[in-house]
């Protein structure tokens, strides 16, 4: 039988143990990054991590000194282009990736997908396209990164047993690139994941802003039951875990 735990760290940070495996992805672990600050409780200790799953160069999603706390030693995947970043970093494992291309962490698959994000904007760290990854082993789980809705998603599917979708973002807008809690649900359609768990949301916000008083989660939770009725929705509170 297939089995997964996750653990959401918040943001698009999670913890993924998978095939006696242990994979994090965009970790994000400090209470204040530039503007924003952190509502959540921010992880103190991560136990051995077998790899890093970096989706693109943002600085919510690519933040050095959150990684420092994992050890220069870690294996690191990342889009193609961002490899000279780690580099100059002093990191010693890393491996760059396209969409469709693919690598192997201990028991695992790691196959890197499209993102329909545009990573252009300023900061302009490195050449780097934004990626979604799906991780393959004793279950199938495809991490999104930040995303819209694009084409080829559909074949994505149809064996995913966790999607791990982005729903909103830090700021009183949302951007093209993203997706809200609807675009997030109709995602489910495309991908006909078994569960689904919601990230990127209630985590940061800019530090002139309350905490938001919306509730994402609730509305992606709502519009899943409504187009895509068949999928299990786990919401989780940051530092939450769930066996799949």
């Amino acid at each position: 039988m297939s089995s997964c735990t996750l653990t959401w760290l918040g943001h698009s940070s999670v913890v993924i143990d998978v095939g006696g495996t242990r994979v994090i992805t965009d970790p994000l672990l400090r209470r204040r990054i530039f503007h924003l600050r952190r509502f959540a409780a921010a992880p103190q200790n991560i136990a051995r991590i077998d790899a890093v799953l970096v989706s693109h160069v943002h600085w919510d999603h690519l933040d050095f000194r959150s990684l420092d706390r994992l050890g220069l030693h870690v294996p690191v995947i990342v889009p193609r282009g961002a490899g000279q970043l780690f580099a100059r970093r002093g990191f010693h494992r890393v491996t760059e990736l396209l969409p469709g291309e693919a690598t192997t962490v201990g028991r695992v698959n790691v196959r890197a997908t499209y993102a329909e994000h545009d990573t252009s904007g300023w900061p302009r760290r490195a050449d780097a396209p934004a990626l979604g990854y799906v991780i393959a082993g004793s279950a199938q789980i495809y991490f999104a990164g930040d995303t819209d809705l694009f084409e080829g998603m559909s074949a994505l599917g149809p064996d995913l047993d966790v999607a791990l979708l982005p729903i909103s973002g830090w700021g009183p807008t949302l951007p093209p690139g993203h997706l809200d809690p609807k675009g997030a649900a109709r995602a489910l359609q495309l991908l006909r994941p078994k569960h689904a768990v919601p990230i990127h949301w209630g985590t940061y916000s800019p530090l002139f802003r309350k905490r938001p008083a919306s509730d994402p989660a609730g509305e992606f939770r709502s519009y899943a039951a409504e187009l895509a009725p068949n999928v299990d929705v786990r919401v989780l509170s940051p530092g939450e875990s769930a066996t799949f």
